[in-house]
């Protein structure tokens, strides 16, 4: 029997508790998911595209695979990529869970992530059977490695992978037959790096997608979490193998929000607009917390990676205290920060920064 550790968020019962008796209030900064609303735009799209009453494809729509070659040839600095390269999900968390299992993968095979990650991708190896091993130098991959996931803007620690770490790790994943996985679903909010390349980037494949696939979510950027609007893109080989499993599990996204997702990757303008609203939130929050005495990293992406030398569980409970719950490194691996989103009502950040300035 499969055997699958605590959902980690549900073990913050007792912090949140203690938040919420706070007499000002929960101000709950622990979860990633957006509260600005939909962009009108989107709702108009979604709206348009209501009568659905056929089965969507597995692959995307014309519409939907045409935008995401545009926008990545447009934003991405991607060129050249085809219908066969690309690839419409169900959000990307089923996708990141799934994909182990979706290329083949099971007993014997390693799954090496992030050595500070979000657990998804240590629970996709599990489920297929394969073994996840965290590690972020190439040195240490094991021999029986056939897949590698990088998460660049991190997620919780906002780093950013430039252009010659990612050759790196091509280079290194060439010499091996090993499949590189990039998820980058918050490669458009850059806070203290010019970009976040991605890795099909031709700066880093030389223009040879051979094994490499990005991962990419409009969750965050375009508000459309509730919608689960999410696509893949790279090697055309990879791409169509997976496709050939999701044929077979009816994974499918719903043909009004392929819609909407192509409609949101024509336009520049919403995302510039949310961008902007976390970057005045982050501008309040970021120095109130080091103020506080915590030392924070957070170089792009919608977390701010803190510490302030104590326990990651310790942490947390004193956040609780001001009535601000935030989530422990220890879900990400790491049981000496604390990760703290920006994923708040403005009302909500201007709250907890006081709080923190006590």
């Amino acid at each position: 029997m499969l055997r699958l550790p605590d959902f980690p968020w549900d073990t913050l019962a007792d912090a949140k508790a203690l938040a919420s008796a706070h007499p000002g209030g929960l101000v709950d900064l622990s979860v990633g998911s957006p509260v600005d609303p939909t962009p009108k735009l989107l709702q108009r799209a979604l709206r348009e595209a209501t009568d659905a009453h056929g089965y969507p494809t597995n692959w995307g729509t014309p519409e939907a695979r045409r935008a995401i070659v545009e926008w990545f040839a447009r934003v991405r600095g991607v060129p050249g990529l085809t219908d066969e390269s690309v690839l419409v999900t169900v959000g990307s968390k089923e996708l990141v869970a799934g994909l182990p299992q979706q290329l083949g993968l099971g007993p014997g095979d390693a799954v090496v992530h992030p050595a500070v990650a979000y657990p998804t991708y240590d629970i996709g190896a599990r489920m297929a059977g394969a073994t996840p091993v965290p590690a972020d130098d190439p040195g240490a991959w094991p021999e029986s490695t056939r897949l590698v996931w990088l998460n660049s803007p991190s997620n919780p620690t906002g780093a950013v992978l430039g252009v010659d770490a990612l050759r790196r790790v091509v280079r290194a994943a060439r010499e091996r037959g090993v499949v590189v996985a990039s998820d980058e679903c918050y490669a458009l909010l850059p806070w203290e790096v010019d970009e976040a390349p991605s890795i099909l980037d031709p700066r880093v494949t030389d223009g040879d997608l051979s094994g490499l696939i990005a991962v990419y979510s409009l969750s965050k950027q375009s508000n459309l979490a509730g919608y689960r609007a999410a696509f893949i893109a790279g090697d055309a080989a990879v791409v169509q193998r997976v496709l050939a499993v999701r044929k077979h599990l009816g994974l499918m996204a719903p043909s009004p929000v392929q819609h909407a997702l192509a409609v949101a990757l024509g336009d520049a303008s919403h995302v510039d607009e949310q961008r902007e609203r976390y970057r005045a939130r982050r501008a309040l929050l970021l120095p109130a917390l080091r103020e506080r005495g915590f030392a924070v990293e957070s170089e792009a992406g919608l977390y701010l990676w803190a510490t302030d030398g104590t326990d990651a569980l310790a942490q947390v409970d004193a956040l609780a205290r001001l009535g601000i719950l935030v989530a422990p490194g220890t879900f990400y691996g790491d049981a000496t920060h604390v990760r703290v989103a920006l994923t708040a009502s403005d009302d909500d950040i201007a709250e907890a920064a006081a709080r923190l300035r006590g």
